[in-house]
């Protein structure tokens, strides 16, 4: 029977856990609320590719930092388990709970979702994900439909657990001395990963932009191919399959108003005017830009004769390159132009190219005072992480100590409640608007924050680890950390749709973590 003296430790305990959670909690709230602000004024590139995200790890970076500073080292020894605890805690959560909560809300319309043919790998080479045979497919099932660019996140999130595997292999040794070397081995590894992960996300934009100005590059050549088919009378080719020339000339002769042999902008713009793009916004003068640069080889500023004759030859022979659909009645027939619109609107589907439009930065009013209120709510975050984290960490261990509950189990499930409940109610209320665009913004915001906690978090608790000497008892923890990040990351990586049916095997995979960490730890005495 637990006495009195110890009763009033187990609730005290428990309200200053409360209490210091509380506090974390409002850190982390106005951490996101100025990086947000901060977002909205700077836009993306290294505020939103260096500086936030790591604000918004900052918590969790705070509480296993000073988990490990505490004491002597057996008192370190004893808390970092709690460090470790919310690390794993919080990359499980995210994946598991809140990924399964965000797609039960996602009412997203999956009518123009992506089924890949996993029987075809053919074809096109701009990305391994885009090469696949598609084909658009209706569902009646409610689901979470993403774009491209959150599998590619999802990927990054795999290869940051790559820390945790060489520390966890390297283990085996048997010397001392060897596994601190092993500590340290990750520990550069996961720093490495740090800075290249913020490298890229600094970059990204500009990946994208040049990933989307390739689709609409496609899009003008597919829009104009089709609409010399139509005033050729889809004659384009000879019987042999190989473009006619002489037929392209005479298309030329009737495009060219003044029959001077040359294609003015204006005579280009006049043709493409005419032209409807498929679902895509495309300024038709962007359009006309692309032709020329394509067909203007001499760079004088307009296309002859041969220039015209030789860029229509390319492009039809790129779109020949596509997957021929079924029911060609001979080589001379354009009916590859079918295969060549459906692969352009893949990959116009999966990089989601009709809603970049939002991302155009419009000049915000008040930008001084939002800079002010944002760097505030920054500041005021990080001192309050700062002063709590370290009597939190303090709270927990005395509560375990009191229980007999270990403190990794406590950190595991409470701390991350605390540290990421203002980011999981954000993400939850923004994956339930019906959106494509913001289910996207949402799972690559959860997996662009378990990267965080595997290369930024891991680094502080290395760095820990190698500097005081501690040792690395953490393999069933670690190996819950492993499964998550591999089963979730591999999943999202090979698919843009997402069913209802799979946020019940994410969220079952919550009590799977805890059941196996208590089973490895507890009955087969792993660490």
């Amino acid at each position: 029977m637990v006495s009195c003296p110890a009763r009033l430790t187990v609730l005290g305990n428990l309200f200053l856990i409360l209490i210091y959670g509380y506090l974390m909690f409002l850190a982390a709230t106005f951490l996101s609320n100025g990086s947000e602000l901060l977002l909205e004024i700077l836009g993306p590139g290294i505020v939103g590719g260096l500086f936030l995200p790591i604000l918004g790890a900052l918590p969790d970076a705070m509480l296993i930092l000073v988990s490990g500073l505490s004491g002597s080292t057996e008192t370190a020894q004893s808390q970092v388990s709690v460090g470790m605890g919310l690390l794993a805690g919080s990359t499980v959560l995210l994946l598991t709970i809140i990924w399964g909560t965000c797609v039960i809300v996602g009412k997203c319309d999956l009518e123009d979702s992506v089924a890949i043919d996993s029987q075809d790998t053919r074809g096109f080479s701009f990305d391994w994900h885009l090469s696949r045979k598609m084909t658009i497919v209706k569902h009646d099932c409610s689901g979470v439909s993403t774009d491209i660019w959150t599998s590619y996140a999802a990927r990054i999130m795999v290869l940051s657990v790559l820390p945790f595997v060489i520390v966890q292999l390297l283990q085996v040794l048997h010397s001392t001395s060897a596994r601190h070397l092993a500590v340290l081995i990750a520990l550069v590894i996961s720093i490495s990963l740090l800075i290249t992960y913020c490298l890229y996300q600094v970059f990204q934009p500009w990946i994208q932009r040049r990933k989307i100005a390739f689709v609409k590059h496609k899009h003008v050549i597919l829009g104009l191919l089709q609409h010399l088919k139509q005033r050729a009378l889809g004659r384009l080719l000879r019987d042999d399959g190989e473009p006619d020339k002489e037929i392209i000339k005479k298309l030329f002769s009737t495009i060219d108003e003044n029959d001077d042999n040359y294609l003015s902008v204006s005579e280009l713009r006049a043709l493409i005017v005419g032209i409807r793009f498929e679902e895509i916004d495309l300024n038709h003068d962007d359009a006309v830009d692309k032709v020329m640069k394509d067909f203007d080889t001499s760079r004088d500023a307009r296309v002859s004769s041969e220039e015209f004759v030789s860029g229509i030859c390319r492009w039809l022979n790129r779109a020949k390159r596509s997957q021929v659909t079924s029911g060609d009645a001979g080589p001379h027939t354009m009916k590859f132009l079918s295969g060549f619109h459906l692969e352009t609107k893949r990959e116009h589907d999966l990089l989601d190219v009709r809603d970049q439009s939002d991302e155009i930065f419009e000049g915000v009013e008040n930008a001084k005072w939002i800079s002010i209120k944002a760097s505030l709510l920054l500041l005021l975050g990080a001192v309050i992480a700062a002063a709590f984290a370290d009597p939190l960490v303090d709270a927990v261990d005395n509560f375990s100590d009191a229980t007999s509950i270990p403190a990794f189990f406590i950190s595991f499930i409470f701390l991350p409640l605390a540290t990421n409940s203002s980011e999981a109610v954000s993400a939850i209320i923004f994956a339930s608007r019906d959106k494509r665009r913001t289910a996207s913004l949402t799972f690559s915001e959860i997996y662009g924050a378990v990267t965080m906690n595997n290369v930024l978090c891991l680094s502080v608790f290395l760095a820990l680890v190698y500097v005081r000497g501690l040792t690395w008892d953490f393999s069933s923890e670690v190996l819950v950390i492993l499964i998550v990040c591999i089963v979730m990351g591999v999943f999202a990586s090979f698919r843009t749709v997402f069913p209802l049916w799979t946020s019940l095997l994410a969220i079952l995979l919550y009590p799977f973590s805890l059941v196996l960490v208590y089973v490895l730890d507890y009955v087969f005495g792993w660490s």
